[in-house]
């Protein structure tokens, strides 16, 4: 503990409480699952681990200073997803984790508090309702100067898929490579952070854009093509649905992960299966399933799924979710809408009457 506060940058720095990770788990963590068969289809595995894996996880944070942060990853003893690696963090009052830092980039959406990062030796402020990037091969920690609050963060990373490509370091300060004498003298990280790079923001305010409806229902996008964060793998999302209505019902390639901010729904999902002949072919589930969701819960929505979301409290239902995405870098950037969120048809239609 005390020789990780020395690596701080200040004297402000040096009186915090220093919430230090441990190198080594009580047992094995799986970084990136095996998928595996018998046979060259893949389908009937799908099918039975759908049929038998629930969609609405209850997260249970707690208050203190061992707070269940985990959501999903790859090693879940109900395996779901390795798109993304979804868990809280939580900075306690006048806390800072300590310095690390790995090949994967990380997007953390602020539920609570305030604070700032420490990103390769630079600040960056943050308070509730910002999205944050951590960049890929970023020595950084968290720190939240007020005394009294937590900060809480929910962190969206496609942490199995840069593991999956090999890009495996990661190490807290202080790190070097084994048998010193080999190796050249410490020089520049050439291969990546691509020119201009470093000049894209790595905080994306709340206020800075506004929600818009779109044919999926009233929604601000906070990492993706397009927008001003420092972030290449995860699109990420904010959405609110008014008392008593629906989004849009859509069919999209990628899976999705979303956390319950406020109020109570659920969703529909129509599975998607494949009939292969002279082409693929899509065939869609007659009946829906229900996953009923309330503040506080994480819906994973699986690959290849119709969805639509219904919102059946007294208030507005917020989420922010999330997806990976390489998807739209493997051509599955499409999004099919059978039917468009109620009050986007009728601001068009709206339009249309004032033309």
């Amino acid at each position: 503990m005390d020789a990780e506060r020395t690596k701080s940058l200040s004297k402000e720095q040096t009186k915090q409480n220093v919430h230090v990770y441990t190198e080594h788990y009580e047992k094995e963590r799986i970084y990136v699952r095996q998928v595996g068969s018998n046979r060259y289809s893949l389908a009937a595995e799908r099918r039975e681990r759908l049929e038998a894996v629930p969609r609405v996880i209850t997260t249970q944070l707690g208050d203190g200073l061992h707070d269940n942060w985990h959501i999903i990853e790859p090693g879940d003893d109900v395996f779901r997803s390795q798109t993304l690696h979804l868990h809280f963090v939580t900075i306690q009052p006048n806390g800072r984790n300590d310095g690390h830092g790995h090949q994967n980039e990380a997007l953390f959406y602020v539920l609570d508090g305030h604070g700032y990062e420490i990103h390769d030796g630079k600040r960056y402020d943050w308070k509730k309702g910002d999205a944050v990037a951590v960049h890929n091969d970023c020595v950084h920690w968290h720190n939240n100067p007020d005394t009294e609050k937590r900060a809480v963060c929910l962190v969206m990373k496609p942490k199995p898929l840069s593991l999956f490509l090999g890009l495996s370091y990661q190490g807290k300060i202080g790190y070097k490579p084994e048998n010193d004498h080999l190796w050249e003298p410490r020089s520049e990280w050439l291969t990546a952070r691509p020119e201009g790079d470093a000049e894209v923001p790595k905080v994306f305010p709340a206020e800075a854009t506004p929600f818009e409806w779109g044919p999926f229902g009233y929604t601000r996008q906070i990492a993706g093509e397009g927008v001003p964060l420092r972030i290449k793998g995860t699109d990420a999302y904010l959405q609110h649905i008014p008392a008593g209505s629906r989004s849009g019902r859509r069919w999209r390639m990628p899976d999705e992960m979303l956390l319950v901010l406020e109020g109570e729904g659920y969703d529909l999902h129509w599975d998607v299966e494949v009939e292969i002949d002279d082409q693929f072919y899509a065939r869609i589930a007659k009946k829906p399933t229900r996953w009923e969701w309330k503040a506080g819960d994480v819906i994973w929505v699986p690959q290849n799924t119709v969805v639509q979301r219904f919102n059946t409290g007294e208030g507005t239902a917020e989420l922010v979710g999330a997806s990976n995405r390489v998807f739209n870098q493997l051509g599955y950037s499409r999004i099919h809408y059978f039917e468009n969120a109620p009050e986007y048809d009728e601001s068009q239609a709206g339009a249309d009457a004032s033309r």
